[in-house]
């Protein structure tokens, strides 16, 4: 398994929609609410042999309310 992270900005008044929204699809494994420049951050599990670009774009970039994505490929935990 591989993580990495989305930071997500959302149409505005729709981050709350957002974020139930991605906790319905069961997708991913966490879901932060945030300040700055976006206003969430997911994390996201996927096996080896799946392409991250393909899941946020087949997966992530589809649900409604969704204005812009960030994707945080990580290497390794400490």
């Amino acid at each position: 398994m591989k993580a990495f992270f989305v930071q997500i900005k959302c149409d505005l008044g729709k981050s709350y929609e957002v974020a139930s929204a991605l906790a319905d699809a069961e997708i991913a494994s966490e879901i932060y609410s945030t300040a700055g420049n976006y206003d969430l951050l997911a994390k996201f599990y996927i096996d080896d042999e799946e392409d991250v670009g393909h899941f946020v774009n087949e997966r992530v970039q589809i649900l409604p309310g969704i204005k812009d994505t960030f994707t945080i490929v990580t290497f390794r935990a400490f």
